[in-house]
């Protein structure tokens, strides 16, 4: 195998992390389901703030009516 092409390597580090990680999730799988909700709490601010959760004034204000 020619390890020196990009696709190469990047396949590589994938058989790795697989492996790596079907070998420590029986171990430390407690872990991982305990920091699952502390990961959809920081998510909501992140996702609120990426998606565009302030508007930029679009809103009309009140009394006036939208175009």
């Amino acid at each position: 195998m020619n390890l020196s092409s990009k696709r190469a390597w990047l396949l590589a580090a994938a058989s790795a992390a697989l492996i790596a990680a079907f070998l420590l999730y029986p171990e430390h799988r407690q872990h991982f389901f305990g920091l699952i909700p502390y990961a959809f709490l920081f998510a909501c601010p992140l996702l609120h703030f990426f998606h565009g959760g302030h508007h930029q004034g679009r809103h009309p204000k009140f009394g006036e009516r939208q175009p």
